[in-house]
């Protein structure tokens, strides 16, 4: 039986690089007015986006953060292995909070990473390190997730190339509002890989996160509101900054922070 790479169908099937770079670059340059080098990915998993970020320019550099040796290995075998000979990548197994890595132009927490940190005084702890981390005209970005259906006990499917992604939000607590949620795949010759995945975190609220990071210095902190197709009422893939969201059963947003 064949046998399949669930970090692999992660990637084909979660991120989409490319636009996340391609805004991380263009909201830097819109806001500093000069093109960002030096760029950490905390809560990298395989570094897929640190990868695409030196791969854009020679002059670029990245860091790689994260805790689990496993999905670290697999990004220098197969992301690190795969850049031009000479690029500036490096894998850090480490503590976010803890890595050593500073002066940044940008950090990255994206994919909903930080929202293992499940009370106030973590989540403040680790604003505060990446603030220490920054270089003056440095930008923290961050994604976020939300909607009424968002704390909800349900399970999508969309299809691939090849196989099926499967998203289960399988339990929600509402008094803490921590959640368990899954990744399956189910592949086109039937091989499944049932919580190839698994997620347990908190359901940060925008005005929780964005009073935290206040409150952890960052002087200003804007939310990046997708548009909306006219033709299709979904979603444009364009983020602009916004005071006003709109009501969705599901979104996803970028927060820009400066320090």
């Amino acid at each position: 039986m064949k046998k399949h790479d669930i970090h692999q169908m992660y990637q084909d099937s979660v991120q989409c690089v490319e636009a996340e770079i391609d805004f991380v670059k263009s909201t830097y340059l819109a806001i500093r007015g000069n093109n960002a080098r030096f760029l950490r990915e905390d809560f990298c998993g395989t570094g897929q986006t640190a990868g695409e970020w030196v791969s854009r320019d020679e002059k670029n550099r990245a860091w790689a953060i994260d805790l689990d040796e496993e999905v670290l290995q697999w990004g220098q075998d197969n992301i690190l292995s795969e850049l031009v000979s000479g690029a500036h990548l490096t894998y850090v197994k480490a503590d976010v909070r803890e890595s050593g890595v500073a002066n940044m132009d940008v950090v990255l927490a994206m994919n909903f990473s930080y929202f293992l940190f499940m009370d106030r005084t973590m989540m403040r702890d680790y604003f505060i390190s990446v603030k220490s981390s920054l270089e003056a005209t440095g930008v923290f970005f961050l994604d976020a997730f939300g909607g009424y259906e968002a704390a909800k006990e349900l399970t999508e499917e969309r299809e691939c190339e090849g196989f099926t992604y499967i998203w289960e939000q399988a339990t929600f607590n509402p008094i803490n509002s921590q959640m368990q949620c899954y990744i399956h795949f189910k592949t086109d010759d039937g091989v499944e890989y049932n919580r190839a995945f698994s997620y347990y975190w908190r359901l940060w609220s925008l005005p929780e996160i964005q009073e935290l990071l206040l409150e952890a210095g960052f002087s200003q902190v804007d939310v990046y509101w997708e548009g909306t197709d006219e033709k299709s009422g979904e979603g444009d893939g364009k983020f602009k900054a916004a005071k006003v969201g709109t009501a969705d059963a599901g979104w996803i947003c970028y927060i820009v922070a400066l320090p």
